[in-house]
């Protein structure tokens, strides 16, 4: 079984994925920390981020998998290299990008051949796996969305204002939803549930009745 889910940055997907399979006892797959890999190993390798072909090159040379909680780039642990603002910010150049979003889509469909699998990412539901058998669109409010993300980034002992987040939010939003490809929109069969006012706990407890009832109607 694919569950995907869906939705803006700092909505809360990757906490509410990742507990939600281990609940469901899914593999869990964060696919935007396929394309912050790429940025990453991109700026440590000083490619113009800006030239698509060197851009294209990086990601079919480097090597990513997802172990539980942690990114491994070429075998090394990143996952929290990946999370800086920095690379958040920069992250939209390989999102953009369609030949490095057809190889990550690509390698994403290989991971789940076979096994159940809760997905999270932008298209999932749209693009990567369109006849998921659970489709969730996750959303907040976006005064909501930039606090979580600056309490997050805070905690990681980075410097950042909330104006700045909240301002960089609203540009990666536009590049989301208007991308020529991979963009950010909600699919007709998904279920839209917004996390506003919801504990993670409760987020997740929905999020399994979703998935249970449709468990239970594609059995019939």
């Amino acid at each position: 079984m694919v569950v995907t889910i869906d939705g803006p940055a700092g909505a809360g997907k990757s906490s509410a994925a990742r507990e939600l399979a281990r609940r469901l006892g899914f593999r869990f797959l964060d696919t935007g920390s396929m394309y912050r890999a790429v940025t990453l190993a991109a700026l440590e390798r000083g490619v113009d981020l800006t030239d698509t072909a060197a851009l294209e090159g990086v990601a079919e040379e480097v090597e990513i998998s997802l172990d539980d909680d942690r990114v491994l780039l070429d075998g090394r642990d990143v996952t929290k290299a990946i999370r800086t603002l920095e690379i958040t910010t920069a992250t939209r150049y390989a999102a953009d990008c369609p030949r490095v979003r057809a190889q990550l889509v690509d390698h994403q469909r290989r991971l789940a051949d076979g096994v159940d699998v809760v997905t999270e990412g932008r298209d999932q539901s749209t693009v990567v796996f369109p006849d998921a058998e659970c489709k969730i669109f996750l959303t907040a409010s976006e005064e909501v969305r930039a606090e979580r993300r600056f309490i997050d980034l805070v905690q990681r002992g980075e410097h950042v204002t909330r104006t700045d987040v909240l301002e960089k939010q609203r540009v990666r939003d536009q590049g989301d939803s208007t991308r020529a490809v991979g963009k950010l929109y909600k699919a007709e069969d998904a279920i839209e549930v917004s996390t506003d006012g919801l504990s993670r706990e409760e987020v997740v407890d929905r999020l399994l009745e979703i998935v249970e009832e449709r468990r239970r109607t594609t059995a019939n």
